[in-house]
């Protein structure tokens, strides 16, 4: 199974992304973690973009505030997909999310609402199923359980509040 890359702008963005982390391995999908800024490390990151394949990742997702480049820097040296997350550092994200959608034709970065670590964990598992059945299996139960815990709680409110 392909691993998923999680790449952070800042170690202050851990408490953040750890929600990507803790959905990673709901599915078993295997992870690491790093911390590569665009402006601080940018040799770095480029670095580990452009080997990124070659080190059995099969998506990247990259966490960052303020400035947040590193998605598009990181897009910008591989071709596996990227999914950026913009991190509410500075402005409510605001400035972190136009850095990390606003980028040129030819260079996608998939990006997810503002502090969504955990969206970009699903999505990155959507991209890895589409060549695994089990997982697609897997995504497909979880997604019945949501549906039937929003029922159980509907049941529960109309219970409390319908007479």
């Amino acid at each position: 199974m392909m691993k998923v890359a999680i790449v952070m702008g800042s170690d202050s963005d851990l408490p953040l992304m750890e929600k990507a982390f803790r959905i990673l391995e709901e599915f078993g999908i295997p992870y690491d973690a790093h911390v590569y800024s665009a402006h601080r490390t940018p040799r770095q990151a480029i670095e580990f973009a452009s080997t990124a394949s070659s080190h059995g990742y099969g998506v990247i997702i990259a966490g960052a505030g303020k400035a947040a480049h590193l998605a598009g820097v990181l897009a910008a040296n591989t071709i596996l997909p990227v999914i950026g997350v913009p991190i509410s550092a500075s402005l409510g994200g605001f400035d972190a999310l136009l850095s990390t959608v606003q980028m040129p034709t030819g260079i996608p970065v998939a990006t997810v609402a503002v502090d969504g670590a955990g969206n970009a964990a699903l999505l990155a598992i959507q991209i890895l199923a589409l060549g695994d059945a089990t997982l697609s299996s897997k995504l497909t139960q979880s997604r019945l359980d949501m549906e039937q815990a929003v029922l159980k709680k509907n049941e529960k409110l109309e219970q409390s509040f319908i007479k």
